[in-house]
């Protein structure tokens, strides 16, 4: 595959790699646990991961995560990821989800990675983007509602999690 690489000017977006292990789980924090993760990284954990990452863009599959990097060393900051396909998505949907580590929160790179990952999105056919957030985590819904999501009919997982769903037109945004 060729390397996919989206930029702002500010920050940059690149498929996950195996030396971003170090940083990632040195970033670890007890809210990217809760609200992303799902429980704490191991390093054999994080490289079993970031090597299916690998896997799914190599193959074309439904997962697109990348790496959220700033400054002229692209250090690694954050993840974002889309799924083109999952548990409560229609088709022409795209899961979206981000999370920051914690030195690098409030700073809008949250906001910024959203937008160039939901134009990625739609460049690869997405119509609608799609962000799923648990009531608790407020942080997260600001950042749906600054990039220009709008709020929609809360769902629950298949584990009866409850989720807030942000929803944004990709074909409105690219006009």
């Amino acid at each position: 595959m060729h390397e996919v690489k989206l930029s702002d000017g500010i920050i940059t977006l690149s498929p996950l790699r195996l030396d971003d292990a170090e940083a990632h789980l040195a970033g670890e924090d007890e809210l990217l646990v809760r609200w992303l993760n799902g429980g704490p990284g191991t390093r054999q954990g994080i490289e079993a991961y970031f090597r299916h990452c690998r896997e799914q863009w190599d193959t074309a599959g439904p997962l697109r995560a990348f790496g959220i990097r700033t400054g002229p060393d692209e250090v690694l900051v954050g993840t974002i990821d889309l799924r083109f396909a999952g548990e409560g998505l229609a088709p022409g949907q795209v899961n979206v989800a981000y999370g920051l580590y914690p030195s690098w929160r409030g700073r809008g790179l949250a906001t910024r990675a959203v937008l160039l990952a939901s134009q990625y999105a739609a460049s690869e056919g997405a119509a609608e983007a799609v962000i799923q957030v648990e009531p608790r985590n407020p942080a997260s819904a600001a950042v749906a509602q600054r990039a220009g999501f709008t709020p929609g009919k809360p769902t629950h997982s298949s584990d009866g999690t409850r989720f807030d769903r942000y929803i944004r037109d990709l074909h409105a945004a690219t006009r």
